[in-house]
């Protein structure tokens, strides 16, 4: 049984809009990269298992837990970055971080310092006047510096830079090293493939596919075939281009980036 564990979820906002029928589960020491464009239902999914809302009909669970019963006993060994920021302005980052601090009763080897030397941040400021990168960091830091078995991330570099971004990426990939189950929204593909195991996009409220990252380049490989003038001229092109020659026939491998499969499923359109 998964650590995160989502049964048949369900809940109508009416119009089309909500989550129906989503399943999925994370395993323990697994990162779970959740794709969908805006309005999808990853936000919806992810609050469910947060305890903010109750589903219709369906079940959450983390590590055993009811997700709208035992949310209390599911916060102390959760990490949490909203999709949606929302800070006690007044406060300076330091007084927040002082204040998180406080509410999980943190001894002073927290893991505070090192990821405010690892994201570049001085959170002396008041959020306020901090900018949606710096208000970004400061949640990371918030999330991350007790040390959390589980993590949940709803876009989690929305606003930070290039260098950020990998570097966040960097982190991710050391806390599943060490054995801690994430689940990952994002829209940014390259930060999903090099951290997740397993991939869910979910398409108007429905999940359209759950599979391990190598199961889904697998299946989305493209096949092209080239006929050439001349059986030495098939074999040179195959050895060139690693394909596999039949006569004058050579079949050639391309695999696909995570975003043109996740394009596939979306027929190919744009989106948000």
């Amino acid at each position: 049984m998964g650590v995160i564990l989502i049964e048949n979820l369900v809940r109508d906002y009416g119009g089309g809009k909500g989550v129906f029928d989503v399943s999925f589960q994370v395993k323990r020491g697994e990162a779970f990269g959740f794709l969908g464009p805006n309005g999808a239902g990853k936000t919806t999914t992810i609050r469910h298992l947060m305890g903010f809302l109750k589903a219709k009909s369906g079940k959450c669970s983390i590590d055993g837990f009811d997700c709208w019963k035992e949310s209390d006993k599911i916060q102390a060994k959760l990490g949490y970055i909203p999709g949606e920021i929302s800070f006690f302005d007044d406060m300076s980052g330091t007084e927040f971080l002082k204040f998180i601090t406080k509410y999980r009763k943190l001894g002073a080897d927290n893991y505070q310092r090192d990821l405010l030397e690892r994201f570049d941040f001085n959170p002396s400021g008041k959020i306020k006047k901090m900018s949606k990168g710096m208000k970004q960091k400061l949640s990371i830091v918030a999330a991350f510096m007790h040390n959390p078995d589980i993590l949940i991330l709803d876009e989690p570099t929305s606003g930070l830079d290039p260098l950020m971004q990998s570097r966040f990426v960097d982190l991710v990939a050391e806390e599943k090293k060490r054995g801690k189950t994430i689940l990952m929204s994002s829209h940014i593909f390259e930060e999903v493939e090099r951290t997740c195991d397993q991939i869910g996009i979910i398409q108007k409220g429905k999940m359209v596919v759950v599979d391990s990252t190598a199961a889904l380049r697998e299946r989305h490989i493209r096949r092209y075939t080239v006929t050439l003038d001349n059986k030495a001229s098939a074999e040179s092109f195959a050895r060139d281009f690693d394909g596999i020659c039949n006569g004058l026939e050579v079949t050639v491998k391309t695999k696909q980036s995570l975003e043109e499969i996740f394009m596939d499923y979306y027929g190919g359109k744009k989106y948000d």
